[in-house]
């Protein structure tokens, strides 16, 4: 009888703890939107489309839903070098934002869920971590 009430403990433990590392997508949408009007706003705007040649668009961009760890991977590390959105080439610098991992996860979902984008992806805390340098 004791194991039993052990493992039902810990199976409720880890299921609060996986809510509590892992928010409702709308939440976390709802989160990042604050963070990108915080952080993002300035150069990719209000619309999600940039500005031509120099911050490349948000809104319906190839390479976002394309490459979605390496778009991680800019705003967790920064980015620099060339690009190509929408058959656009961009070789500009996005610095690093000092974001931890639950905002990074936040304003990707709010990205990859706004002006006209749609993913069937969520992206966790866990997969922001497993993207390094």
């Amino acid at each position: 009888m004791k194991l039993i009430l052990i493992t039902f403990c810990a199976l409720l433990l880890m299921q609060f703890s996986w809510l509590q590392q892992n928010k409702p997508l709308e939440q976390s949408i709802s989160d990042g939107a604050e963070i990108y009007q915080d952080f993002c706003l300035q150069c990719h705007l209000d619309t999600g489309e940039g500005v031509s040649g120099v911050f490349p668009p948000l809104a319906n961009s190839d390479y976002l839903l394309n490459n979605i760890d390496l778009s991680i991977k800019g705003i967790k590390y920064g980015l620099s070098g060339p690009i190509v959105v929408n058959d656009e080439e961009y070789d500009g610098v996005m610095a690093n934002q000092g974001l931890d991992n639950e905002e990074i996860a936040d304003v990707m979902n709010y990205i990859l869920n706004s002006w006209g984008n749609k993913s069937n992806d969520i992206i966790t805390i866990e997969r922001i971590a497993q993207v390094t340098e």
